[in-house]
């Protein structure tokens, strides 16, 4: 690839040549010596190449290769060379201390070797998702609520589902390994450039949650996975191991991903909240209501990326808060959208069936779809279900027209291959290479003999 080229590229869909050469000035004044070039995959896993100083031109303008058909739903190994390309406003040094000077990273977006956007790519169905609501006027913002577990390591340093304490919601604990480490997590992250609002103890012993600020949506996905690897990173500086896992013990509360959602809009006036409106009934816009009715009507199809996991359903049963019904309260936590009480620019809905596991692009992604359906569509949410859902008999459940969602993993990927939403939403690549690799999951688990039935069949037959 010539230079002429290249940069030519580069100018139009990484930044400015002004841009770039200001971006490598600021890594030379910072000392980095090495700089990551991050993407996930359709997993959601985060992925890497490290790159030193000598090729950080060659990065800025989106010359870096990688062998695509290593990457599990990319590509096949006959078309397997693809690119590589960053997004500046990702760019952030790690305030980890380095031997050898700085490390610093860049999310990119990944590109075939003709410069075409690749399909496969998670990040970039998120952008669509996005460009099609500033298509309609409107800003799409996202808020999750990342919680976690903290476990001991054994004596050879692997992972135990032992933790160190036994506390409870907001508990305020005698400090210990957990709690010194959620601290370093949030002195880290915010290092990093997050807006940390609040961290603490969740429901169940050693399960933790720490709120970062609202923002785009992009730039909320692009949080989400920075903020696993750091708290992973961290967790294992003390010893520690960090599990996104949803339920990785029976019998206590799973971690969700609650995720707050609004749409903002600009105008002669300012910023404001497409979902409030003062005269409204609950002061929800029709936009609202109509977005929230999106999110039910597709829920059922959408779960498989929002809880991807043979575990994911064993946080979605009843008795732990978690959601296991399609219907949306004000107040309520049953059902599965809730909108909180804060009105004018606070105005959401929080989305609570997501789990950490999850491809944050794709969980996205589709919940914004979702959304923007509704709105075009105009479906309108009904009324609010402000009973414990969870106490209601199926007849009543049944009166009032509330669906449940998937008990499983495989309901949800039959449910998933049988929407056109779905399809149009993640485009045939990343919807057939999903569909394929969470269906071998599926058959593996049901097929391997677990200790459950060993310690329940074992000897009874």
């Amino acid at each position: 690839m010539s230079e002429l080229y290249a940069n030519k590229f580069a100018d139009g869909i990484i930044a400015s040549k002004e841009e770039r050469t200001k971006l490598l000035e600021r890594m030379e004044n910072e000392e980095v010596h090495f700089l990551r070039l991050m993407f996930s995959d359709i997993m959601g896993h985060n992925k890497n190449v490290e790159i030193p100083a000598s090729q950080f031109k060659k990065a800025l303008r989106g010359e870096i290769m990688f062998d695509g058909s290593s990457i599990e739903g990319f590509s096949r190994i006959e078309e397997s060379d693809m690119l590589l390309v960053p997004d500046l406003n990702t760019y952030v040094t790690f305030p980890f201390e380095q031997s050898r000077g700085k490390v610093a990273r860049l999310i990119c977006d990944v590109y075939n070797i003709d410069h075409t956007p690749f399909s496969g790519c998670p990040r970039l169905t998120l952008r669509l998702a996005v460009k099609k609501l500033k298509g309609m006027g409107y800003r799409p913002v996202c808020g999750p609520e990342m919680e976690f577990f903290l476990f001991n390591r054994n004596q050879n340093g692997d992972p135990t589902v032992e933790t160190h304490d036994a506390g409870g919601y907001f508990d305020l604990l005698p400090v210990d390994k957990g709690e010194d480490a959620r601290r370093e997590i949030v002195h880290a992250l915010e290092a990093m450039g997050f807006e940390i609002e609040a961290a603490h103890h969740e429901v169940a012993p050693g399960q933790h949650e720490i709120a970062f600020k609202y923002t785009d949506a992009l730039q909320s996905a692009d949080y989400v996975m920075t903020f696993k690897m750091v708290v992973k990173k961290i967790a294992l500086d003390f010893g520690l191991h960090a599990t996104f896992m949803p339920k990785p013990i029976y019998g206590v509360n799973g971690s969700g991903m609650h995720t707050h959602q609004s749409l903002l809009r600009d105008t002669k006036d300012g910023v404001v909240n497409a979902f409030y409106d003062p005269d409204a009934e609950f002061q929800l816009s029709d936009i609202a209501r109509s977005y929230i009715g999106g999110i039910l009507e597709h829920s059922r199809s959408l779960v498989a990326l929002t809880n991807p996991t043979v575990n994911s359903y064993k946080r979605l049963v009843p008795g732990f808060e978690a959601p296991v019904n399609v219907a949306w309260s004000e107040h309520n936590r049953s059902p599965l959208a809730r909108v909180p009480a804060r009105r004018g620019m606070g105005t959401r809905v929080e989305v609570r069936m997501p789990d950490p596991s999850c491809n944050p692009y794709l969980a996205f992604a589709v919940m914004l779809a979702a959304g923007t359906d509704g709105i075009e569509k105009g479906i309108d949410c009904g009324a609010p279900v402000d009973k414990n859902i969870f106490e209601m008999s199926q007849r009543e459940k049944s009166r009032l027209k509330i669906k449940q969602l998937p008990v499983d993993l495989n309901e949800a990927i039959v449910l998933m291959k049988k929407s056109s939403f779905m399809q149009e939403t993640l485009g045939e690549h990343i919807f057939n290479q999903f569909i394929v690799a969470k269906g071998k999951t599926w058959s593996e688990y049901i097929s391997t003999v677990h200790q459950w039935e060993i310690d329940r069949y074992l000897t009874s037959y």
